[in-house]
């Protein structure tokens, strides 16, 4: 366990949820988070952090079968059963195995920008980010083939996110009622067409704000959101950092090619000032 006190980042596997953690492996998962560790549980793995009184006040997620365990055992802690994964900061909780990789995937986002997560994700041979929470994935009965087919449409909005797309624009495209698209969008994404939309208009101005060097307003309006106060707005509330203070940290237009920076992000150092 010596490692513990020099890992910036410590990942918690799955754990028997009905075995209790070693003492020593809590107090050293408590020193090195003193000590400014980044600590992340997968699965089951929450059961450990949970038990270190970290969690304490702070939400945290785990796979659906084990949530209300957890929230017995555990009440001070805040469980959002259906989420994928939840960040914390200095603690972050995921779902399932499949999960751990997305939250996986959020950390090299949240510290080396959307572009570097991109070419993870590709290499992985899955999307760089998976919207919705676990309910999608609870069993349930075989679904009707006439509710699938929605994955042109939202190719459609991706490459049209300057567009102003309403719910209307692609129920429309898919050939149903607003109602219907909207209730059938939830069931196969985990989410509402609105928040999809949001969500994918973030990602589409971290990428530019990466690697281009348009001004706030150019991004704002490239990715639908009118104005860069409306960007401000939802990035913050998003990523927690202003637009300005993500290109600071991730912009590689200067540089003309990929720039990567080590170490966890940290939303105080990179400055939640907004300027321009």
């Amino acid at each position: 366990m010596g490692v513990l006190r020099s890992a910036g980042t410590i990942i918690v596997p799955g754990w028997h949820v009905d075995e209790t953690p070693p003492e020593a492996l809590l107090r050293r998962l408590r020193a090195a988070h003193a000590a400014g560790a980044r600590l992340v549980s997968i699965c089951s793995g929450v059961f450990v952090l949970a038990a270190t009184g970290l969690l304490d006040g702070k939400r945290a997620t785990t796979h659906w079968r084990y949530a209300e365990r957890l929230a017995a055992r555990y009440p001070r802690i805040q469980v959002e059963a259906d989420r994928l994964y939840v960040d914390e900061g200095s603690i972050l909780t995921s779902a399932g195995s499949a999960a751990g990789i997305d939250l996986c995937l959020h950390i090299v986002r949240r510290d080396y920008g959307a572009e570097v997560a991109n070419s993870v994700a590709r290499r992985l041979v899955m999307p760089p980010h998976r919207d919705g929470g676990q309910a999608q994935f609870v069993a349930e009965p075989l679904r009707d083939r006439r509710e699938e087919g929605l994955a042109p449409v939202l190719a459609w909005a991706q490459a049209n996110l300057a567009r102003a797309l309403r719910v209307d624009d692609l129920a429309r495209r898919a050939a149903m009622s607003p109602r219907t698209f909207a209730r059938q969008f939830v069931r196969q994404n985990g989410t509402t067409p609105h928040q999809w939309l949001m969500h994918q208009r973030v990602l589409a101005a971290q990428r530019r704000l990466e690697k281009t060097a348009e001004s706030i307003d150019q991004v704002a309006a490239a990715v639908g959101l009118e104005s860069a106060a409306t960007l401000r707005v939802h990035f913050a509330r998003a990523l927690g950092i202003s637009p300005t203070a993500y290109r600071r940290r991730f912009s590689t237009a200067r540089l003309g090619g990929l720039r990567v920076r080590g170490g966890s992000f940290d939303r105080r150092a990179a400055g939640d000032a907004e300027v321009t």
